[in-house]
């Protein structure tokens, strides 16, 4: 599985890198949500790991962007804030999960989840 992280914070992406090592083929990085679209459509990983609030772009745009460029997109929402209009927000935006940083052992096993449905998917001859 390939993962993009969207952070603003680099000790929280190597922190996230480390826990996340043995579910991951490669880990591609950027720091905003302006550069979350371009790095998406570069790398096509197979889920994105957003922090909400970062400059420029925050993470609930960056995700509507990505989604709505690539519908199939799996964009999992990681941050610092565990508020009921902030999980509505990212559901609204297309998130197919939320987790907060307090808990990141929830974060490993939604990927472990996310990495069995891949292999379960249909392979198809594109």
């Amino acid at each position: 599985m390939n993962i993009l992280i969207v952070e603003d914070n680099f000790h929280m992406r190597r922190l996230l890198k480390s826990m996340l090592a043995s579910l991951a083929g490669e880990f591609y990085e950027c720091s905003n949500g302006a550069e979350a679209l371009a790095a998406y459509a570069c790398h096509k990983p197979d889920v994105v790991l957003m922090d909400i609030r970062m400059g420029r772009v925050d993470g609930m745009m960056a995700t509507q962007q990505i989604r709505a460029a690539d519908p199939s997109a799996r964009v999992i929402i990681v941050t610092d804030y565990d508020q009921p209009d902030l999980r509505e927000a990212a559901d609204q935006a297309g998130a197919c999960g939320y987790v907060v940083k307090d808990n990141l052992l929830e974060l490993v096993e939604r990927l472990k989840e996310e990495a069995r449905l891949r292999r379960a998917e249909p392979k198809t001859g594109k």
